[in-house]
């Protein structure tokens, strides 16, 4: 049985996902650790972290306490959202990911009592009741399914897609099926979800994967061949994918979506933190026509986290050194993506803790682990005594105030009435949220003033507050 499994329920049994009380203990007084980002990606893949809300509310839990600060959790996923999505629901007619309905193999029937679920939400609070950073992981970026996947995007929307010069939608560069990213329509559309989580969700940042990008293998659809023939006079595009003009113009193309990506989010959140975790350069502009290091020199992007994902340290050092030279003078918007389980053996703990010290001596941002099963179930003890969290405290996020996400304040039932009263310190915006059962809800969003407040909410079996950054 997993690590997290048998953590769960050991949790569930000694009442702890439920209580009202503090999500986190309090950090020793007095200490700090050095600013850094201490991250993993948190995806539906092969792992149980995030298959339930129980699970979830476990996994933050532990996450924190092992000593990390922020989580990049998938919220877009093979041609479906994580989340209930009107422009989702406008495109292909269903709003969310079939596993999150009632019916699904996959769905977590004794906990959600009948009702969808929404991951990004339930994710959300877990993560902010234990002061963890949140980043919006919009996974698929372009890419619509994988290779046997028949989903509602890539059957109603055939000619969104790119294909490769023998017109195969399938290369063989990577098993996925792609939306063109030069195509107005799914550049709107991938603009849409985004913006709409941001509306709609208290997210502390969104990224996209290396899936901002063209296989240089694709390119060959009808759509892509007009618009290229316009540009060169008639001219077909040429015939070798890894032609290099051919692969520029494809990259440029990128290039301005990225610049759109960026500015809009900017505009709709000033203090929304854009990351980016691209393939490594310059692999990336080579197979992926994604020029990152043009994006970076523009100063577009909050962070960026190349996956650097060697299995040992001896393969990671040159391949770090290159990244930290792309970066320039923005080393620290660097976050090293670091691989720990995947197809073939783990990286061993040694390695790991070369990686990490590697990367600080760079003077980079930060860190980000290839992906939470390596945190939560291969080296949990060991990162727990690495990262020291009871006499160093919590390492900062780099790019954001100590107090950004403080604790919630929980608040008191008033006997058996609905009524629940609570006491802030400061006055703000919060997030009203109850839980019923193991399932936490946002209830509302409003400003308090600083003092004694009652509130009347039925059907819940606890209610806390969390700051509002919207």
């Amino acid at each position: 049985m997993p690590q997290l499994t048998q953590l769960t329920k050991a949790l569930l049994f000694a009442g702890l996902l439920i209580t009202a009380g503090c999500a986190v203990a309090e950090q020793s007084e007095g200490v700090t650790a050095p600013a850094e980002v201490r991250g993993t990606w948190m995806t539906t893949t092969n792992n149980e972290a995030i298959n339930s809300p129980s699970n979830a509310s476990a996994a933050m839990k532990r996450l924190r306490s092992i000593g990390l600060n922020t989580v990049y959790v998938e919220v877009w996923k093979n041609g479906y959202t994580q989340f209930p999505s009107d422009v989702l629901k406008r495109t292909i007619g269903v709003d969310r990911r079939p596993h999150l309905m009632p019916g699904h193999e996959k769905y977590p029937a004794d906990e959600m009592n009948g009702k969808p679920r929404d991951l990004l939400e339930e994710t959300l609070i877990a993560a902010h009741r234990n002061q963890l950073i949140y980043i919006g992981w919009f996974e698929y970026g372009f890419m619509a399914a994988f290779t046997e996947t028949d989903n509602h995007l890539r059957r109603q929307y055939p000619q969104w897609m790119t294909k490769t010069k023998d017109g195969e939608l399938i290369s063989d560069q990577n098993p996925f099926v792609w939306m063109n990213p030069l195509r107005p329509g799914c550049q709107d559309f991938l603009m849409g979800i985004v913006l709409e989580a941001v509306d709609k969700y208290d997210l502390d940042g969104v990224q996209l994967d290396d899936r901002i990008a063209w296989p240089v293998t694709m390119g060959y659809d009808d759509y892509t061949k007009a618009v290229y023939a316009k540009e060169h006079n008639g001219a077909e595009p040429p015939a070798d994918p890894r032609d290099p003009a051919w692969i520029k113009w494809r990259a440029d193309k990128v290039t301005l979506f990225a610049e759109r990506f960026y500015k809009e989010l900017k505009e709709k959140r000033p203090d929304l933190l854009v990351s980016i975790s691209p393939a490594v350069y310059p692999w990336s502009l080579e197979n992926y026509a994604c020029d990152w290091k043009t994006w970076n020199d523009r100063g577009w992007m909050d962070e960026y986290v190349p996956q650097a994902y060697r299995m040992d340290y001896a393969a990671f050092k040159p391949t770090w050194e290159q990244q930290v030279q792309t970066a320039g003078d923005r080393v620290d918007d660097l976050i090293a993506g670091l691989r720990i389980v995947g197809s073939g053996p783990d990286t061993t703990w040694d390695d790991t803790v070369k990686k990490i010290e590697q990367v600080r001596a760079s003077n980079a941002g930060g860190h980000c682990h290839w992906y939470s099963v390596a945190v939560l179930d291969r080296y949990p003890d060991q990162f727990e005594s690495f990262y020291n969290i009871k006499a160093n405290g919590h390492a900062p996020h780099p790019k954001l105030p100590k107090d950004w996400r403080p604790p919630p304040v929980v608040a008191e039932r008033q006997g058996e009435t609905s009524n629940w009263a609570f006491s802030l310190d400061r006055a703000g915006r919060y997030r009203l949220i109850g839980r019923t059962g193991t399932v936490w809800r946002e209830l509302s969003s409003e400003a308090y003033k600083a003092g004694t407040h009652t509130v009347e909410v039925a059907g819940v079996d606890a209610v806390e507050l969390l700051i509002d950054r919207r």
